[in-house]
């Protein structure tokens, strides 16, 4: 598991709306409410700020094989060496963890994992929100400061 998606500042993708930092939500129908939103997009300013890496998260369908379509995201990215991408599929039920060249040095696959863990933990007990802000509170507290 490693990597993350879609432009310069991190953002919160679902299905094909984006909620990028200082946005009010607009996302008109999916699994997080205002409120979730917002805690997830202090959760990615938190960890962007204190690792100096750059975190964004996506949620919505990937297509197969899954690991691919979650690292071509994390390609899009404007900073994909120094990115971490979380990526989630709720109905096919899928995490990746895709991370950068940099950013790999900094959060091993080991450390990632036990991140993704944390989250699929979380997921199985309904709280898809949840899981992603302890997955990136545990991803930058495992990358440091940078």
């Amino acid at each position: 598991m490693r990597r993350r998606p879609v432009e310069p500042e991190a953002q919160v993708t679902v299905g094909e709306a984006q909620v990028g930092r200082g946005n009010p939500p607009e996302v008109l129908d999916g699994p997080f409410s205002t409120r979730q939103l917002l805690r997830i997009d202090e959760a990615l300013r938190l960890a962007d700020h204190g690792t100096g890496l750059v975190f964004s998260v996506f949620v919505g369908g990937l297509d197969e094989p899954i690991r691919e379509h979650a690292e071509r995201l994390h390609r899009q990215l404007a900073e994909p060496d120094r990115s971490v991408l979380i990526a989630v599929s709720p109905n096919q039920r899928r995490l990746e963890v895709v991370t950068g060249r940099h950013a790999r040095k900094r959060i091993p696959d080991t450390y990632a994992r036990l991140a993704a863990l944390s989250m699929v933990a979380a997921f199985g007990l309904g709280d898809l929100a949840g899981g992603i802000i302890n997955g990136l509170d545990q991803l930058a507290s495992h990358a440091g400061r940078g």
